[in-house]
């Protein structure tokens, strides 16, 4: 792989955990706004988020994580991050509630720690 190539896997990367933060950073303030306040509910609860949310972290994921195996060999990341993704969808399938919650958490954690774990294996 080229450079410039690289330097683009790391970026991406690096917007995938970035990504996935935003991701938790939106469950958590959901339930908190939602579950405590009352309000927000109509947007920050819209399924039409979760499912972008998850494709963004499919296209994200499939490009850096599935290339960073192919280029360094370790398959640890792509099994972390693959678990993650499963984890995220389950979670839009499961619909609201606190097992979209638990699902969407436990998801977006292990398809950033992927990333992470990507990026130090690929230097």
């Amino acid at each position: 792989m080229t450079q410039a190539l690289l330097a683009l896997r790391a970026r991406l990367d690096r917007f995938g955990v970035v990504l996935s933060g935003l991701c938790l950073i939106h469950c958590l303030a959901g339930l908190f706004l939602v579950g405590v306040l009352g309000l927000g509910g109509g947007v920050l609860l819209d399924p039409s988020i979760h499912r972008i949310g998850l494709i963004l972290a499919l296209v994200v994921g499939a490009s850096t994580i599935g290339l960073g195996a192919l280029r360094h060999g370790h398959l640890l990341p792509l099994a972390v991050g693959g678990t993650g993704l499963a984890l995220m969808l389950g979670a839009v399938l499961v619909g609201h509630g606190s097992a979209e919650a638990v699902l969407t958490i436990m998801g977006v954690l292990m398809v950033a720690s992927a990333h992470v774990i990507n990026m130090r294996r690929g230097c």
